[in-house]
């Protein structure tokens, strides 16, 4: 009998796995005096200077917030407990949630330590529903790791994104092709990716509150107010995201900066500091095997303002002296005279790639909501 063509969409099964509050949610596993009381990682408990990396659920419900600086968060949640870094344990941890996500699929996009976009469109196991191996990861992970994740279930990258964040902490919600674009109609504007508060309050400005206000503007009106990003709000609030998962993500830059407790006021005490940071990138570039032609400094001051400085070469480099020195002199081409400095970053990019393998072909088969 001769097929008859479809004339439903090729869609993929994607799903956006995020971790819970995953630095806090570290430290509450390993330190059981932690557990439910409110936590946040980095800062200064005298409230002195710098920002938080993430905080513990009980943390935020006194409205603590990642990137909030320690003096706000204090104020919010006078018993709140910081507690330094662990990065090495985190990155530990990252890679045991990476090796359970490869037992269904090799095509994994990280875009942190805490989340990743899987493609399941073909499972190594042959599960066929994308919600059911959402939920086995997410098991895997309490039962292994004693942490939670969220999951979102969808066709495209960017609706299962939003999706993860909708349940948190230990949600998974799937959102079908068939309720995608009522969706993207309801979303308030804030939520769509590429907006953040500045084009937020322009759009508010302009009465557009929601998708379904942003769905009013023609593509030429969106890129005329938005620039590029109006290409991709046209396209995303009717549903239209067909970007891949890409497992082999090119390295643009690899850095390391640091948040200090006290604002570095003394130059000698920056230089040090960025000999550190120097030998931190350092030894990121060596695991990479990677050599950087520009050299990028970042410093950011107590009053929250930023300044970036760069040196390019004509040939890569990853020696430690090099970068120390070349950050030393681009941090003394600024003013460095009766400022206090509470942020210092060091980055290299521009790298001499070799090219890559292409991977597998994208495989896009025809889906009901059913079939996730």
């Amino acid at each position: 009998m001769e097929e008859v063509p479809s004339d439903k969409p090729t869609l993929r099964k994607i799903i956006h796995i995020d971790m819970d509050a995953y630095y806090a949610s570290i430290e509450q596993r390993d330190n059981p005096e932690y557990k439910g009381k409110p936590i946040a990682v980095g800062g200064s408990p005298e409230g002195r200077g710098g920002v938080i990396a993430t905080a513990s659920y009980e943390a935020r419900k006194y409205g603590v917030r990642s990137a909030m600086p320690s003096r706000r968060a204090k104020e919010l949640c006078p018993q709140l407990i910081f507690v330094r870094p662990r990065f090495e344990v985190y990155k530990e941890v990252s890679g045991k949630i990476r090796e359970i996500f490869s037992r269904y699929t090799d095509l994994i996009e990280p875009l942190s330590l805490d989340e990743a976009y899987l493609d399941v469109t073909v499972d190594k196991l042959n599960i066929g529903s994308a919600i059911d191996i959402a939920k086995l990861i997410k098991q895997s992970i309490k039962d292994e790791l004693h942490l939670t994740a969220s999951a979102g279930v969808s066709v495209s990258k960017f609706v299962a994104k939003i999706a993860s964040d909708m349940q948190k902490p230990d949600g998974l919600t799937f959102i079908g092709p068939s309720k995608i674009v009522s969706f993207m109609e309801s979303l308030p504007v804030e939520k769509f990716f590429g907006v953040g508060k500045v084009t937020a309050d322009k759009m508010k400005r302009m009465g557009i509150h929601t998708g379904a206000d942003l769905k009013k503007l023609s593509e030429s009106d969106l890129t005329r107010y938005f620039g590029k990003s109006g290409r991709f709000f046209y396209k995303i609030v009717r549903g239209i995201d067909d970007r891949a998962v890409q497992p082999h993500r090119e390295i643009k830059s690899v850095g390391a900066e640091d948040t200090f407790p006290y604002d570095l006021k003394e130059t000698q005490y920056m230089v040090e500091e960025l000999e550190k940071l120097a030998a931190t990138v350092h030894d990121r570039l060596e695991k990479r095997n990677l050599k950087g032609r520009t050299i990028t400094l970042k410093i950011k001051y107590s009053d929250f303002s930023q300044v970036t400085r760069s040196q390019s070469f004509p040939i890569g480099t990853n020696d430690k002296d090099v970068i120390a020195e070349t950050a030393r002199q681009l941090l003394m081409a600024t003013d460095t005279e009766a400022v206090r400095v509470r942020l210092l970053g060091i980055s290299l990019s521009n790298f001499n790639l070799a090219p890559t393998i292409k991977g597998f072909e994208d495989q896009l088969y025809l889906f009901t909501d059913d079939d996730l």
